[in-house]
């Protein structure tokens, strides 16, 4: 039990004034959830929003309120896995067609555009997908997320 930050007498948790000197007791936000007043869908939704999704992901993951809710973890994997993919067409399949060719000739630029208009595609795709309580499994991330969440349970 905690003790009055004014005069040290013990008082419970949920007291916002101590009993014998009226001091207010400030409030407890160790262990607050950033979830907590939002609902699974919303969380998993938030897990696909393009580019800055992965924050949420990581977030929802850590969360202590979808622990033991396999399917907000598996949207947070896909989207972390998601972003993920976007990391490695941006980091390495970009650099590797930015090479000089003949004039006139741009086509190996489209290259990495394209793939990164596939992914923006594909979290949009699950953000409706989400939206609708559709469960949807990517190829290949989805397989990887479906693993990522069993092997934590």
């Amino acid at each position: 039990m905690p003790y009055c930050s004014q005069c040290g007498t013990q008082v419970r948790n949920s007291d916002a004034y101590c009993a014998s000197c009226g001091a207010g007791q400030p409030k407890s936000s160790a262990g607050a959830d950033v979830f907590a007043g939002i609902n699974a869908k919303t969380a998993s939704l938030l897990c696909y929003v393009p580019v800055v999704g992965w924050i949420a992901a990581i977030v929802v993951l850590a969360s202590n309120r979808f622990r033991h809710d396999a399917r907000v973890r598996f949207h947070g994997f896909q989207g972390l896995y998601l972003f993920v993919a976007w990391l490695i067409v941006s980091w390495v399949v970009d650099p590797l067609f930015h090479f000089p060719v003949a004039p006139g000739t741009e086509i190996h630029r489209a290259i990495p555009e394209l793939l990164k208009a596939i992914l923006i595609g594909a979290w949009i795709f699950m953000m409706i997908k989400v939206s609708h309580d559709e469960n949807y499994e990517l190829p290949i991330l989805g397989e990887l997320a479906h693993k990522s969440v069993a092997e934590q349970r």
